[in-house]
């Protein structure tokens, strides 16, 4: 096996780092003398708004509340993958590292998938249940659980020579962008012969088997890498 085919890379690939769009908002970022660390933070910020919301969704009265609420959430959700790409961009492009860059860019990462997947579930409470288990808080728990055991995993890659594994079926933004989809169906639940709360619950259940598979690939993978520099 050609090791260079299969050896993980380190850098997340993203279409969109090379638009012109996001190279001047990574200008005007720059010249505003944010750091990336300060963005990173940022990023985490608007994970705990839109975390808030979810939660909020599930406990106020009226339609229309929680179809702001959502909306809210279903907005702050890309924002924290905008500022987690932006982040980089400073750091790389603008050459603008530090040397605790890789602290803050991880930490405030799992932090923001535990918010709000977690805050997922927890909208989701009441809806299901098996004998004494809420499946809402449970599946959403699970997802947030198993969303860092992805980044976990591919760390742990890097850290034996194997490189950085960001594929999916599920990483990072394919989750945030399922969440940012489940929350905006959310909002039609009035209008749909179920319960609120369906919709989350179908969602982070989708997250949690995702990234479950989305580990497994990047250990086999990893397993694979380590095995061919070995020469076995």
């Amino acid at each position: 096996m050609d090791i260079s085919m299969s050896h993980g890379t380190d850098r997340r690939e993203i279409p969109q780092r090379s638009t012109r769009w996001a190279a001047r908002t990574a200008d005007v970022l720059a010249a505003a003398k944010l750091t990336p660390n300060q963005i990173s933070l940022g990023s985490m910020f608007f994970a705990g708004v839109g975390a808030a919301a979810l939660i909020s969704s599930a406990h106020t009265d009226g339609d229309a509340a929680r179809l702001v609420l959502l909306t809210a959430a279903a907005v702050c959700i890309p924002l924290r993958l905008l500022l987690n790409m932006l982040d980089g961009m400073l750091a790389v492009e603008k050459g603008m590292s530090s040397p605790v860059g890789d602290l803050y860019n991880e930490l405030p990462d799992r932090i923001s998938d535990v918010l709000l997947l977690a805050a997922a579930g927890i909208a989701a409470a009441g809806v299901a249940t098996v004998g004494s288990v809420d499946l809402g808080i449970l599946l959403g728990f699970l997802a947030a659980v198993l969303a860092v055991l992805t980044a976990y995993i591919r760390s742990l890659g890097a850290s034996l020579g194997a490189g950085s594994f960001f594929d999916g079926p599920l990483a990072k933004p394919h989750r945030m962008w399922l969440l940012t989809v489940g929350a905006l169906a959310a909002t039609a639940e009035p209008w749909l012969p179920w319960p609120p709360g369906w919709v989350l619950l179908s969602t982070v259940s989708v997250i949690a088997l995702g990234s479950l598979f989305t580990c497994m690939r990047r250990v086999r993978r990893i397993s694979t890498v380590l095995r061919v520099q070995a020469g076995k």
